[in-house]
């Protein structure tokens, strides 16, 4: 195929994917990425539930299963202001509510006061549920990926893509919050 049908042939199938959200050629390929990203956070999220289900039996979010590898992460205890930064969240309540399932589940400890810092770590069965899980990462999910054509590139491509995206998605929050909201 030439460079001129190909051209023509994207912007067919451009256009046939403007919706409200994608009105230029631009939007679409912005909009197609979102779409593909909220489906591939379904996916991980999934993942991720049936993995540590796999291992512990116990039913959690994905955001619970990446709450313990994050603690359990260089093996250092974290503060919540840590997890909250790390994990690029706002909504500190949830996490509190998440890490009180964990520390139930026997996952997860706290030390510390309020005036001293509260640190999270995880404990020995905590340690070992996220060494087991990553086992079975690697011989299921890890090797499936490997088999896969090209992905070791695409994925260091799509990692800097994501977070070049994460800087822009950031800063147009600001800037929305800031000037366009409706009061």
């Amino acid at each position: 195929m030439t460079e001129p049908s190909r051209k023509a042939t994207k912007k067919t199938a451009a256009a046939k994917h403007r919706w409200h959200l994608a009105q230029s050629d631009f939007g679409v390929e912005i909009t197609d990425l979102e779409y593909a990203v909220m489906r591939l956070d379904q996916s991980f999220e999934r993942w991720q539930s049936e993995c540590m289900a796999a291992v512990t039996g116990i039913a959690m979010s994905g955001q619970e299963n990446a709450l313990v590898h994050v603690i359990h992460m260089h093996e250092q205890p974290k503060t919540i202001r840590d997890l909250l930064q790390l994990t690029n969240r706002q909504d500190v309540a949830n996490m509190q509510y998440e890490l009180r399932k964990l520390i139930k589940a026997g996952l997860i400890d706290k030390s510390g006061s309020a005036r001293t810092g509260v640190y999270y770590a995880t404990t020995t069965e905590g340690a070992r549920v996220c060494e087991q899980y990553a086992l079975l990462r690697e011989a299921v999910l890890l090797k499936m990926a490997e088999a896969t054509a090209g992905i070791k590139v695409a994925a260091a491509r799509a990692t800097a893509c994501l977070e070049q995206l994460e800087r822009v998605y950031e800063t147009s929050t600001r800037e929305v919050a800031t000037f366009h909201r409706q009061r």
